[in-house]
């Protein structure tokens, strides 16, 4: 299956049918539209999975339409982002943006262009929490470095989609119980046979200490759905661990003396230090003891450790400093939700 026929295929007959009227139409930037009269729920779901599977139509989130009481077909009039004599221009303008950044990102191998373009977002896009109308799109993210959740996941599948990796969009509902008002957007990748979740939102919200964090990337549906909330749509298993960044880089820890001996090397250079716990259930006392075995090995190299910890992916991060301070532990929150505007 193609990414770019994900979510078309989730349609009934006649929403594929106003699908491809939508598509050809926005990909002309057509002022209007004939298709075929169905139910505005449909009309809407179709307009909405065009966006996903397509985010170069980044200039067409809204429309209205019209007919006439009786009749089988009806006249869509879609609202665009600029006015008719700057569209072209800005869609000309975008295009060759994914071209160059594209270009940057392609890697010896896909696992290493998906990193390059992971790390491109953390580098280059900051989270916009003013919610402007073009930071849900492609847009936001690629030429005024502001974006959401979904402009991010929307890039991030764009810039797949030129380096040919498989990659959708993945939308998760809200739950007001939890706290979590609005959807949330991130991707999935297939890379081989196997399928992953990646976040590039929620690792750019814990990065830090100039330090890129990689929580998030390319993690199995055991551990992404610890702290995202169940999937609006169907979604490929992801069942594979092993291409998890800290696995793959060897920053993952299930025993202690392991760890000290990897706390010591980077408390004697300062370096930052980012790992995955993968030594059991992550319990407060748990934490604690890991925490204490960074503070031994700081103190044996005349630091101190600063650690955060992500509870939700058993990720931790010690910064180590010369300078006198108390060694602290601080919980970290990637929660950033943003409610996915589809259809009108």
């Amino acid at each position: 299956m193609k990414c770019s026929d994900y979510y078309f295929n989730m349609l009934t007959r006649d929403e594929k049918k106003a699908y491809h009227d939508i598509f050809e139409a926005l990909s002309c930037t057509a002022s209007s539209f004939q298709t075929a009269r169905i139910d505005p729920k449909s009309f809407a779901k179709a307009y909405m999975f065009v966006r996903l599977d397509h985010p170069e139509i980044f200039y067409s989130a809204r429309y209205s339409f019209r007919y006439y009481e009786h009749a089988d077909s009806m006249e869509v009039i879609p609202e665009y982002m600029f006015k008719p004599s700057k569209l072209r221009t800005h869609i000309q303008a975008v295009s060759a943006r994914v071209k160059k950044v594209a270009a940057s990102c392609r890697g010896e191998d896909d696992f290493d262009t998906e990193k390059n373009i992971h790390d491109f977002i953390l580098g280059n896009v900051t989270y916009d929490k003013l919610k402007k109308d073009y930071s849900h799109e492609i847009i936001g993210p690629l030429t005024t470095g502001v974006g959401v959740c979904e402009g991010i996941a929307k890039t991030f599948k764009i810039l797949c989609d030129s380096l040919g990796i498989w990659c959708i969009v993945a939308l998760s509902e809200n739950n007001p119980d939890k706290g979590i008002r609005y959807r949330h957007a991130w991707n999935i990748v297939r890379l081989g046979k196997n399928y992953y979740h990646i976040d590039a939102t929620f690792d750019n919200t814990l990065s830090r200490e100039g330090t890129a964090r990689y929580d998030y990337f390319n993690l199995p549906d055991s551990s992404v759905f610890r702290d995202h909330e169940n999937p609006v749509y169907p979604l490929p298993p992801c069942s594979d661990g092993k291409n998890s960044y800290y696995i793959r880089k060897k920053l993952a820890f299930t025993k202690e003396e392991d760890l000290r001996k990897r706390a010591l090397q980077y408390a004697k250079k300062e370096k930052v230090l980012v790992f995955l716990w993968r030594g059991g259930y992550l319990s407060g006392e748990r934490v604690k003891e890991i925490c204490a075995v960074i503070d031994e090995a700081a103190a044996e190299k005349e630091k101190q450790a600063r650690v955060f910890v992500n509870h939700a992916q058993s990720v931790f991060m010690a910064v180590f400093e010369r300078d006198e301070m108390q060694s602290d532990v601080i919980y970290e929150n990637a929660n950033e939700g943003e409610e996915y505007e589809g259809g009108n």
